[in-house]
């Protein structure tokens, strides 16, 4: 990703996070064209986002995928996926599925949604406001145990593991709230505008997310999933000559030539889950970090572009978008005020035990979700030649959130938000309680092309902290580079 390029800074000095920032890189060149997109009615979140083109993806029949690969991830010359070469290309549980699917295996927007019971696309305001209830009940009573607790247990050095661990609890029962205040930034909660509104930009702020900002460019990443270019977070550092490459390749090829192939990698990994987990959500909003090239540096308080971008007539936040900015700001401000005259009356250690903590768990669950629904070591991104939004948005994984405890709490608390991210990309106004139905249909009626990675959570982000680093051109798309090291992931 953009922001491995400085990794020994950053962990040194959060400041070293301007380092993230999208730059013109090794790759890029100039284009003028814009990328095909899909119906309107899948491109947006919601209508008046954005808009897009006719779908001219040709509807055909499903081609037989041929899965290369075996379990312990060798990958030689001999290993392919749909005639794809698989050398230096690690593999998940997916074998290279992804890498073995063609153009003509995806099918049109419309004959996705065919299959998708038409229930699934109307919000029911009264059942969201129950899970809101849900999301809103249990993060009041784990916030009324912390102010309890805070007057016998106060917050300094020594009890810092405890209150550690009440942010871990809090933190990811807020995190429903998030995910509920995002679904109503994609006119998923109800049809009532205003009140959509209303609980999205009061939730959102609170967690100093940007609530409109966010909106907008929330639109753009599920317009331009795996964009080489366009996308919207996530989008990989991109290397033409790995010969000549001194970005994130040769920063981990240091690792491992200073501290041996396990060492080195597991020092790289550890590196790349702090930038992610702890710095990469403030740096998105604040520099764009893992942004595409595209729209130059960005900042989500501020909607003029940081620096100047390769193309102008892609801005992040365009036209009426400009004053939904400065609309979000306000809220913004207000809890910041808040925040300083509480830290002001109870002190800092107060407010970082009962309110920083919590978020910055908050936070590295929402990376943990965006991270893991669209990267993996072998599940490809497009340029603009290759792109479109069905295609984009079928590469979005799926992964096992349920059994991340025996019970699948967190999965209930989150809303199963990473267990059906193929379906909410595809259309993101389907609901979250129904978007387990829409999941079904797509994986019934495309098996081929559903990705469903099994590997358990923690696991998985401990090969992609390590794998998935920077990607090289091979073909039409671009690929994980992972030469030699396909086995110790």
């Amino acid at each position: 990703m953009r922001f491995h390029q400085s990794a020994l800074i950053a962990v040194i000095s959060l400041p070293a996070a301007l380092a993230f920032a999208p730059t013109t890189g090794r790759r890029r060149s100039s284009f003028t064209t814009t990328v095909s997109t899909s119906t309107a009615r899948h491109v947006a979140t919601n209508p008046e986002l954005l808009t897009s083109a006719t779908d001219t993806t040709a509807a055909s029949s499903m081609a037989d995928v041929l899965m290369g690969g075996n379990s312990n991830n060798k990958s030689s010359n001999d290993n392919k996926s749909g005639g794809f070469d698989m050398e230096g290309i690690a593999l998940s549980s997916l074998k290279g599925k992804a890498l073995g699917l063609n153009d003509e295996d995806f099918p049109g927007a419309a004959e996705i949604r065919a299959v998708i019971p038409e229930d699934c696309f109307e919000p029911d305001t009264t059942r969201s406001l129950g899970y809101l209830s849900v999301s809103l009940i249990g993060t009041i009573i784990c916030s009324a145990v912390g102010f309890n607790l805070i007057e016998v247990i106060p917050a300094n050095f020594w009890t810092t593991p405890f209150w550690a661990a009440y942010s871990a609890v809090t933190g990811t029962v807020a995190m429903g709230l998030w995910v509920l205040a995002h679904e109503c930034g994609h006119g998923a909660f109800s049809k009532n505008k205003k009140l959509q509104d209303a609980v999205g930009y009061i939730i959102h702020s609170i967690m100093l997310v940007p609530y409109y900002s966010w909106q907008r460019s929330h639109a753009v990443h599920h317009q331009y999933t795996n964009h080489m270019d366009l996308g919207e977070t996530h989008v990989p550092e991109g290397v033409l000559d790995i010969t000549v490459d001194d970005g994130s390749l040769k920063k981990r090829t240091w690792f491992i030539q200073e501290f041996g192939e396990e060492k080195g990698l597991a020092g790289w990994g550890v590196v790349q889950l702090f930038l992610h987990l702890v710095a990469g959500w403030p740096a998105y909003l604040l520099i764009g970090a893992t942004g595409g090239p595209a729209r130059g540096m960005t900042n989500h308080f501020y909607p003029s572009p940081l620096t100047e971008p390769e193309m102008p007539n892609k801005e992040l936040f365009p036209g009426k978008w400009r004053e939904k900015v400065y609309q979000s700001d306000i809220g913004i401000a207000a809890v910041l005020g808040g925040l300083f005259a509480w830290a002001s009356c109870n002190g800092i250690g107060e407010v970082m035990a009962l309110y920083g903590g919590p978020l910055l768990v908050v936070n590295a669950w929402l990376v943990t979700y965006t991270w893991l629904q669209h990267t993996e070591v072998d599940v490809p991104h497009f340029d603009k030649d290759n792109h479109n939004f069905v295609k984009g948005a079928l590469h979005t994984i799926d992964r096992p959130y349920d059994k991340l405890d025996p019970w699948g709490i967190i999965d209930f608390l989150h809303h199963k938000i990473g267990t059906t991210h193929v379906a909410h990309h595809f259309d993101s106004t389907i609901p979250h309680y129904k978007a387990q139905v829409a999941t079904d249909a797509i994986k019934d009626a495309f098996p081929q092309l559903y990705l469903y990675e099994d590997t358990p959570i923690p696991q998985a982000m401990w090969r992609l902290a390590r794998g998935c680093t920077a990607v090289v051109k091979r073909g039409d798309r671009w690929v994980w580079e992972n030469t030699n090291l396909e086995e110790k992931l």
